[in-house]
């Protein structure tokens, strides 16, 4: 028994990390818009007010679900990390054109 809704609790995990990476996916095509919009527009790669407000929104949502509002951010973090490093990639590609 005990077996069974470990493998079926493992199985539910699985399918939320890859609905994760899905949706990492998503958002990074989205950003890659942006990326190109603010390459074109001669607009900074990161936006520190912008993402202020975002830190502030998601460690609000944590509390509301329970979940580490420090984790959130760390993980927020990780991603715009990641996109202003996408959005400065189309910043040397567009001037390199």
């Amino acid at each position: 028994m005990g077996a069974e809704i470990l493998s079926e609790h493992r199985q539910r995990i699985d399918q939320l990390d890859e609905k994760l990476i899905r949706l990492l996916a998503e958002r990074f095509e989205i950003t890659k818009a942006v990326g190109i919009l603010k390459a074109e527009e001669g607009m900074p790669a990161g936006d520190p007010e912008r993402e202020a407000q975002q830190i502030e929104r998601l460690h609000e949502i944590a509390k509301e679900v329970g979940m580490d509002p420090d984790f959130s951010v760390e993980v927020f973090r990780l991603i715009v990390d990641e996109v202003i490093r996408h959005h400065v990639r189309a910043a040397e590609e567009k001037s390199g054109s």
